[in-house]
């Protein structure tokens, strides 16, 4: 029998998504321009109106796959993760400071140079949507749900991190439960979470492929009704995210320093196969076998030190991401004219950590997640169009800081003696 013969893909798939994001932009800038750049003919507006159209299509299948992403990410997490006790502890605590660190300093960076000032747009008609503030006693009591599904369907980010944080606990504890007493019940459950994380994942995929489309309409719309005036604030913020994610590098580099035994030359030296991997890529899924093969034979790491920061803290350690989504919220604020308390800005941080854990190693996975970061500050999501634009870029840097957050942890995990590999054991034995 003779195997069938691999159709080549349409072009459009053998295009890099950032390439197609690119080609859409420049064309999408050229229709503006020919719509009218600020002064378009009223006879094009409901036209030009359309074009947001394949926008709010995206925008409304993120804010859909949200809560089921960061929910079964967690659960998928706490199922699946294989992590010593002690080194457990350790590892929780690494990726916490981490966390908050990158998100502190996105915070910090966002109001030190405010990017969102450099440009302005309408509020939103709905003002109501903009001006919740911080309840601590509403809050705890909005945290439990009145149905197991509710938070599901309204897109409340805290009864959805009480509901993850829950059963995964209890998802967790059953199953080693189960597997000292040698019974394996949980598996059916495991996998069933496996494989619905995977559709979710799978579906997402298909949400990204239209990103370029999505781009091009809203550029295009933006470009025709109000000119170039808005895209002045998307450069100060593109600058004010890169001088973060470079204080966040140095934080990683100051930790590797004093907490282990490897220098930052050397770390910096052994990891950039996987920081360029990551940087290309934009997808720290993709270049985790790299990132593991550079601990272990270019840095030099054991097994086990390599194996929980690489390939477990992947799954929690998105430190890039969370910045970013922080630094996203404080932007569109500042654009829109909305002050952002101090509270609201500490319930930021908050959906900041989860939303980062369910944040998928694939590219524009954050844009996702960053619709739940959005609602639990009253900010409206449509406004996150806006960073689509600049997006694709960004996205590659925050990897790469997603990437060295990986490396950090493993480089700490192995301590500050350098413990000898079984062959360079063998190898010292031999000279003597």
């Amino acid at each position: 029998m003779e195997k069938p013969e691999n159709k080549p893909r349409p072009l459009w798939q053998r295009i890099p998504l950032y390439l197609q994001i690119l080609i859409a932009l420049i064309v999408a800038v050229l229709l503006g321009i020919a719509l009218g750049a600020g002064q378009p003919s009223p006879s094009n507006i409901v036209f030009i109106n359309n074009l947001a159209i394949p926008c709010n299509l995206v925008l409304k299948a993120l804010r859909a796959l949200a809560t089921p992403l960061i929910l079964l990410a967690v659960l998928h997490a706490f199922m699946t993760a294989t992590i010593p006790g002690r080194s457990g502890r350790r590892l929780a605590t690494l990726l916490i400071t981490n966390t908050l660190a990158a998100i502190l300093i996105g915070l910090l960076v966002a109001n030190v140079l405010q990017p969102g000032r450099w440009g302005r747009l309408a509020a939103p008609s709905d003002a109501s949507e903009v001006s919740k503030t911080l309840d601590p006693w509403g809050l705890l009591q909005d945290m439990v749900p009145e149905a197991v599904l509710k938070p599901l369907v309204d897109n409340n980010v805290i009864q959805l991190i009480f509901l993850a944080l829950a059963f995964g606990i209890v998802l967790r504890g059953l199953k080693a439960e189960q597997t000292a007493q040698g019974k394996t019940d949980y598996l059916a459950l495991e996998q069933g979470i496996t494989l619905l994380f995977e559709a979710v994942i799978r579906i997402l995929h298909w949400v990204i492929a239209l990103v370029p489309l999505a781009v091009f309409g809203i550029v295009a719309k933006t470009v025709a009704l109000q000119g170039f005036e808005p895209f002045k604030a998307l450069g100060a913020f593109i600058v004010a995210v890169l001088v973060a994610l470079f204080l966040q590098g140095c934080y990683y580099l100051s930790r590797v320093y004093f907490g282990s035994w490897v220098s930052p030359q050397h770390f910096l030296a052994g990891g950039s196969d996987a920081l360029l991997t990551a940087f290309s890529t934009a997808s720290s899924t993709a270049t985790m076998p790299i990132t593991y093969q550079a601990m272990l034979e270019k840095i030099g790491l054991r097994e086990a030190s390599a194996s929980l920061g690489v390939l477990v803290g992947s799954n929690f350690n998105n430190d890039g991401t969370a910045l970013y989504e922080a630094m996203s919220a404080l932007f569109v604020a500042q654009v829109l004219g909305i002050n952002l308390s101090l509270p609201q800005q500490f319930i930021v941080v908050i959906t900041s950590i989860f939303a980062s854990v369910g944040a998928a190693g694939i590219p524009e996975a954050g844009l996702v997640t960053m619709t739940l970061v959005f609602s639990a500050v009253g900010l409206p999501t449509q406004y996150i169009a806006l960073l689509i634009s600049v997006d694709w870029f960004l996205d590659r840097c925050r990897t790469a800081i997603n990437v060295m957050g990986d490396m950090t942890v493993s480089a700490i995990l192995d301590g500050k003696q350098r413990q000898l590999l079984p062959a360079e054991e063998l190898t010292l034995q031999s000279e003597e």
